[in-house]
């Protein structure tokens, strides 16, 4: 079932009740309302195959009468789907055939038959002939795809719509895929690239069935914040006027993004503490809550120590608005895992910082390439002599 304009696909929705449903940190008050909406949700959708499913993963009781009931409805409307298919191929044109089969297509979406809805989507393409149509079915799979988290039919579905934009394409239709691409590329923990793919679509957003607005400028700032230098953070995160428009409207959001830009880190660690209940219980982040931390704490961390060559541990404690202990023991496990360019002398109580040299690096490296250019001329010269 397709959302309206501007409204989250009722799916993906529920996809987050259940997950919520099965997340410890949820108190069981709460949990008791999210299991009554999934309940109902499922049985408005005459969900029966997910309803089967989440009974014998014990999510939800069993309630047989609902179970025949949707079977029921099921069986009924399949049977008239089948004969509007049947008759739009004996007495109607191919473009009432195809839409005969999106409409199956679209029902075994609605009721979560992943198997049988992924094999109407391939019968329907076959019926397809334009390209935006054939983008459409991609988007639909797309959906399932992050229904079910199943990250191998979403990477083969953002390929085979890369291929699709080779033949031709609308604008509205790439800018959408960006979106799809970058949830799916946070979704594998690669930030950099999904921050990237989301600030390219920040003017252009249409993606509403997959994720609010409001959330796509969350996604966007968390991962820029780990990805971009501070000079590309201030020109597209800090001073963009779409995300501005927007932030505040996010608890915590704007003081985690302008602490860290304007060095002031004790409003930072206050609003970062704020955060982590959001990311922690976001179905997409989750996964990767402990890797964020780190990557934000590594990125403030070295900001700080950039802008001195040697500071005490107290001083960089008092900034933190953390105690001495609690940031030497910070410091040494991000030294020891080589996250960290720095150095701690205990005795004295000051980090020392050894920043590498990037000039002497890169002739380092220029050096090294060189060498390995010159081996390989090496070994033509002497299978062109031979």
């Amino acid at each position: 079932m397709e959302a309206e304009e501007g409204t989250q696909q009722p799916q993906l929705v529920l996809a987050h009740k259940l997950f919520l449903l099965t997340h410890p940190d949820v108190d069981d008050i709460e949990k008791v309302r999210l299991r009554d909406e999934v309940f109902n949700s499922i049985i408005s959708n005459d969900m029966a195959p997910l309803y089967e499913t989440l009974v014998s993963n014990k999510v939800l009781n069993l309630d047989q009468k609902a179970l025949d009931s949707m079977r029921a409805k099921i069986e009924d409307e399949l049977k008239k789907l089948d004969e509007k298919i049947a008759d739009a191929e004996e007495n109607l044109g191919e473009s009432e055939v195809r839409e005969a089969h999106l409409a199956k297509s679209l029902f075994f979406i609605r009721i979560g038959d992943k198997e049988k809805a992924l094999e109407q989507l391939k019968l329907t393409e076959s019926k397809t002939v334009a390209v935006g149509q054939k983008m459409d079915l991609v988007f639909h799979t797309l959906l399932i795809g992050f229904f079910h988290m199943d990250f191998n039919l979403i990477s083969k579905s953002i390929d085979k719509a890369k291929n699709l934009f080779e033949e031709g394409g609308d604008w509205e239709r790439k800018n959408r895929l960006k979106v799809y691409e970058g949830l799916y590329c946070m979704s594998t923990r690669n930030f950099k690239k999904a921050a990237n793919l989301f600030l390219d679509s920040i003017s252009t957003f249409t993606t509403y069935e997959i994720f609010p607005y409001d959330t796509f400028i969350f996604y966007t700032v968390l991962t820029s914040i780990i990805s971009l230098d501070r000079v590309s953070l201030k020109q597209k995160v800090v001073d963009a006027p779409e995300i501005l428009t927007v932030i505040g409207k996010i608890p915590y959001l704007s003081d985690f993004l302008n602490s860290l830009y304007e060095c002031q880190y004790k409003s930072f660690f206050s609003a970062f503490a704020g955060l982590t209940e959001h990311i922690k219980l976001d179905r997409y982040l989750h996964p990767h809550f402990r890797y964020y931390m780190r990557e934000v704490r590594t990125v403030v961390y070295s900001q700080f120590l950039e802008a001195y060559k040697s500071v005490t541990i107290e001083a960089m404690a008092k900034a933190f608005g953390v105690t001495v202990d609690f940031i030497d023991l910070e410091l040494s496990r991000f030294i020891a895992a080589g996250k960290l360019h720095c150095k701690i002398d205990k005795v004295s109580g000051v980090l020392e910082t050894n920043r590498p040299d990037a000039k002497n690096a890169l002739y380092q490296a220029t050096i090294k390439q060189g060498d390995f250019l010159l081996n390989r001329i090496q070994k033509l010269s002497r299978v062109i002599d031979l």
